[in-house]
Order: C-alpha cells, then sequence, then structure tokens
C-alpha cells in the first residue's frame, strides 16, 4: 500500500497516464465519428436481440429497499388488511399486534400514502448520510423497518421475505432483468448466519434471475460502545467461524450450507466521509488488541475481511465448494486510500466516483478548460489511479441516481468518461426504495443515462453486458470476457 501511495503522486507517471488516458478519451471519440452508423446497421442484423432482451444484472441493490415505494405502500396496506390481530412485536416484555402498532401511531391502512411512507431522498439528503439512513423508516418509525424489512423479528422475517419474493417473480416476468441482493450480517454474534440462512430456507426466497451478497457494516465502534463486542477479533470471529464450520461439516449446518451457494460475495457499507481518527500501518493493534471504542479504518476493515476470505476461499475450494469475492463501496466519499485499498483487494467496487478527478481544475485541456489551482480533494492522485482500474479491469457498479441524492450531481457524473475511456462501469441502482419510481428500476436507470447522456444503443448494450461480466451468475448466463 505504501508503494502505491507513492506511485500516485509521482509527477511523471501523473503525467503519462492523464495523457494515456485522454488519449484512450480520443480514440473512442474517433471510433464513434468512423464507426457510429456501422455499429448501429451491424445491431439492427442481429436477430431477436435488442437492448431489451439482453441479459443486464443489477450489480448494486440492497434487499431492504429492493422495492419502490408504491410497492412497499401497497404490501403493507394489504398486511394491514390481512393480518391485523397477527402478533408482529414485543414492545418492554408486552406483544403486539399489528392493529395496535398502528393504533399507537394513529394512523389506517386509508390514511398511507406516499407521502406518508417518507421514504424517498429528496433535497434534504444531500450530504447528509445520517438523513438518508433515517429514510429506510417508513413513517419515520423504526418499528415498521423491524417489522417489514428485517429477517430477524417476531414474525420471523414472514413479511419481508414475502415482498422479496414479489421483487424476485417482477424479475422472472421481465426475464432478462436479474438482481444482487445485498443481506446484512452484523457481527455482533456467532449465530446470525444460521439466522439468516434459516430465514432463507424456509421462506423459499430464492430465484434463479437473483444471486445474494453479504454486506458487512463498518460499525464497530457503536457495538463496542454499547459493551456487546470485546474486541474487534470478536466480530471477525462472529462473521467468519460460522462460515468455516459450515465449510467443514456441512451437515450440521445444512441451511448454511445451502444459502452459501447462492451467495457471491462479501461487501462492506458504511459512510466513507466519516472521519478516520487512525491510520493502518505496522504499528496498528491487531484485532485481538483493538479494544477502543474508536472504529477502525476503511483499509482496517477490508485487509482483514480479504485476509479471512482467502483463507476461507482456499478451503472451499479444496472442498469442491464455490469461492466468495469482495466488492465493497469504495470511491464514493472520503479519503484516497480508500481506492487503493480497493485496487488491491476488490473484485469490483461500488461507485468509485472520486477516480473522476483526472481533468478537473488545473489540468489542462480539463472542464471548460481552465487552468488554475489543484483541487484540494484528490485531484493530483487520481490519473494513476483511474489507470490502474482502466488496466486490471476493475468492475465499478455506478449508480448516477443515488449519487444524485447523496453526493454529486448528475450532470457532474463521470460515468460517461469511464466507459468511453474503456474502464469496467456497469449501471446499477442502490436504493430503489429511496431513488426510483417505476416497477423496473434497472430499465429507469438506463432510460434517464441514455436520455441525459445521449449514449446510443451500443453504448447500452456494452453497460448491459459489463454488468453480467461482473456478476457472480454462472458461465452458462455470462459471456466470455473480452479486452476493450
Amino acid at each position: 500500500m505504501n508503494f502505491l501511495m507513492a506511485l500516485i503522486i509521482n509527477g511523471p507517471i501523473k503525467s503519462f497516464c492523464y495523457r494515456r488516458l485522454q488519449y484512450l478519451s480520443n480514440k473512442f471519440q474517433m471510433h464513434v465519428l468512423l464507426n457510429e452508423m456501422k455499429e448501429l446497421a451491424a445491431q439492427k442484423k442481429v436477430p431477436h436481440r435488442d437492448f431489451y432482451n439482453i441479459r443486464k444484472v443489477d450489480t448494486h441493490i440492497h434487499a431492504s429497499s429492493c422495492m419502490n415505494q408504491k410497492h412497499l405502500l401497497r404490501f403493507i396496506k394489504r398486511a394491514m388488511k390481512k393480518h391485523l390481530d397477527e402478533i408482529v412485536h414485543v414492545e418492554k416484555g408486552k406483544e403486539q399486534t399489528l392493529k395496535e402498532v398502528f393504533e399507537t401511531m394513529n394512523l389506517t391502512a386509508y390514511d398511507l400514502s406516499v407521502d406518508t411512507l417518507d421514504v424517498h431522498a429528496d433535497r434534504n439528503t444531500f450530504h447528509r448520510f445520517d438523513k438518508f439512513n433515517a429514510k429506510y423508516n417508513p413513517i419515520g418509525e423504526s418499528i415498521l423497518r423491524e417489522i417489514f424489512i428485517k429477517t430477524d423479528n417476531r414474525v420471523s422475517g414472514k413479511y419481508f421475505a414475502h415482498i422479496i419474493k414479489e421483487v424476485m417473480a417482477d424479475l422472472e416476468e421481465s426475464k432478462y432483468q436479474n438482481a444482487e441482493l445485498r443481506l446484512s450480517i452484523y457481527g455482533r454474534s456467532r449465530d446470525e448466519w444460521d439466522k439468516l440462512a434459516r430465514w432463507a430456507v424456509s421462506h423459499r426466497v430464492h430465484s434463479n434471475n437473483v444471486r445474494w451478497l453479504v454486506q458487512v457494516p463498518r460499525l464497530f465502534d457503536i457495538y463496542r460502545t454499547k459493551k456487546q463486542l470485546a474486541n474487534f477479533q470478536e466480530m471477525l470471529e462472529n462473521i467468519f467461524l460460522p462460515l468455516y464450520e459450515a465449510t467443514i461439516h456441512p451437515a450440521q449446518h445444512p441451511e448454511l450450507h445451502l444459502f452459501l451457494e447462492h451467495v457471491d460475495g462479501f461487501d462492506s457499507v458504511d459512510d466513507e466521509s466519516k472521519p478516520e481518527h487512525h491510520i493502518f500501518n505496522l504499528d496498528s493493534p491487531l484485532p485481538g488488541n483493538w479494544v477502543e471504542e474508536d472504529n477502525p479504518p476503511y483499509s482496517y476493515y477490508l485487509y482483514y475481511m480479504y485476509a479471512n476470505m482467502t483463507v476461507l476461499n482456499h478451503l472451499r475450494r479444496k472442498r469442491g465448494f464455490h469461492t466468495f469475492v469482495l466488492r465493497p463501496h469504495c470511491g464514493e466519499a472520503g479519503p484516497i486510500h480508500h481506492l487503493v485499498s480497493g485496487f488491491m483487494v476488490s473484485e469490483n467496487i461500488s461507485h468509485g466516483l472520486l477516480l473522476r478527478k483526472v481533468s478537473g481544475e488545473g489540468v489542462p485541456g480539463g472542464s471548460g478548460g481552465v487552468v488554475g489551482p489543484p483541487s484540494r480533494c484528490c485531484a493530483p492522485q487520481a490519473p494513476v489511479l483511474q489507470y490502474l482500474y482502466y488496466l486490471a479491469q476493475i468492475g465499478i457498479a455506478m449508480s448516477p441516481l443515488s449519487n444524485n441524492s447523496l453526493f454529486l450531481s448528475y450532470h457532474r457524473n463521470p460515468l460517461p468518461e469511464y466507459l468511453s475511456r474503456g474502464l469496467m462501469v456497469s449501471l446499477s441502482t442502490d436504493d430503489p426504495l429511496q431513488f426510483h419510481f417505476t416497477k423496473e428500476p434497472l430499465m429507469e436507470e438506463y432510460s434517464i443515462a441514455t436520455q441525459v447522456w445521449k449514449l446510443s444503443s451500443c453504448d447500452m448494450c456494452e453497460l448491459a453486458r459489463n454488468s453480467v461480466l461482473m456478476s457472480g451468475f454462472s458461465h452458462k448466463v455470462r459471456p466470455a470476457p473480452s479486452f476493450p
């Protein structure tokens, strides 16, 4: 990591990578000028296939917000009519039915509306990750989040399973749309994996159009403050030991073994813009000695997840089981070393916005052609990193509508620039509950991108192809990879 950090601030290397990226952009523009009509004619000659019936994968979507707001509203209303007397919650030792829960909020099914739910991101969530997280709570009530979009609750995640199965049915109906849904493992206790697997198997939450990723929120500081964990090692053991046990003795963990057959890999999630009080280096304490209440830095989380996954993958490969990959949220905000860490250990990353600082302020030929002082963010380092991500073809799952509400306005999003330079980018939805309006959020994402950036049908098909290559779906679905 020290070598890479030195490399990305080396002057001659920055100049070389900047010029190479400019060359790639200009080469693509030349290709478009010469061959755009030929490509269009070639596409028209392909029988049966068009943009609507080629496979595309939503490579970054969270299960707890995979439905749109109208879908969630209808589901809650239906539950209020059919299951009013079902016990769904325990408050201070007292059991509550669904009817009693809504009576405490002075609400009826008739009163509910999309505006009442208040789950959609708006202008107030821009650069306010705390307000965005609150949008996961329907009507601003965490109790409704627990009842309807959690796997471990009083009704054993029944409602959440039903709504996900409805989303799966929509994907199957559209036939060519696929998704990789993220479910959470927090690392607070050893039985989380068995509970999650029991939920998935007992409710038969399965579809040929869906694969799973497991996201691990970087919340050790909160668990440590609440005395739920003694040290970081305990969190790692809670996350990985059950997987070793299920790999060595699958017969003792049949549900977990079955569930893992449909899991592609791991994600690391949280607000990257949080200040980090430590730097990961040789003097950093080992996980067993990390007992303070400060959160470990981003690179610390990624390294120990990667190290444990590597050993686990060797074991699973010897046992004849499929292996996992690391696909974290990376480069949405925060310092440059997040992208360095992601480059070293990740198969794909989600967002990657900070790689865009390549032709901005202070660089001749940058946006607007203005030459001025360099940006205080990470502009000096980004040309090298962006070129490294291009050379390694590390997948970048981008979500422009999500970024538009949280970190970067749509017209400044670097996706078309990345695509023209040959980086492995795909379009994804992130959180349809917060950002999308239609029944097909992935098509909504493609539609808006095509209109705003004037993408050709060939561009759209390339994004769709990249999404399949980046995904964990079987090789029967995926085409053979090729270098751009």
